[in-house]
């Protein structure tokens, strides 16, 4: 089935058609790709570790805009707490990506994740060659994966929304899609 978009671009009217299984496709591929990035990035520091994030937070950051943010956990028990979850929610993230499930749920705090990066990274000489990096890229790609329903094409989430539990508590809709 084709939809014809028509919206307003610039003052202008524009129209132009979405063949809605090639969008559906689309949206399965950019989830599976993202979901593996994020979920090797996580795997990868689990078999490494000890993780220690440390040198982010505490060091890299210290000199950035988000730095009294995060030099609040550079060290004691904020540290220890975010050395646990920078490799389990980029796993879990991952997952979640990967099968379907709670799929803008994972794609939120996959774009808190990148803000952070983008905004460290990007202060510490990542945007020496302009403020478009792949940090930026990986954020975009998590609202877009969050504001289409990416979960709800050949994921989990299509059999979640059906559930009686959700039924029952519509605001679930919210962390599913």
């Amino acid at each position: 089935m084709v939809t014809n978009i028509r919206t307003r671009l610039l003052g202008q009217d524009v129209s132009f058609p979405v063949e809605e299984s090639r969008l559906a496709y689309w949206l399965v591929v950019m989830r599976l790709i993202v979901g593996w990035w994020f979920l090797h990035a996580g795997l990868d520091k689990f078999l490494a570790w000890p993780f220690d994030a440390s040198w982010f937070v505490g060091g890299a950051a210290a000199q950035t805009t988000l730095g009294p943010i995060l030099v609040l956990f550079s060290d004691g028990i904020l540290l220890s707490f975010t050395n646990v979850m920078v490799p389990l929610g980029q796993t879990l993230i991952g997952l979640g990506l990967i099968v379907g499930a709670l799929t803008r749920l994972a794609a939120f705090f996959g774009a808190f994740l990148m803000t952070f990066f983008y905004f460290v990274n990007g202060e510490t000489g990542g945007w020496s060659h302009g403020v478009v990096t792949g940090d930026l890229l990986g954020l975009l790609i998590f609202a877009m994966i969050a504001t289409l329903g990416a979960g709800r094409v050949l994921g989990l989430d299509a059999y979640l929304a059906r559930t009686e539990f959700v039924k029952e508590h519509p605001r679930l809709r919210h962390f599913i899609g």
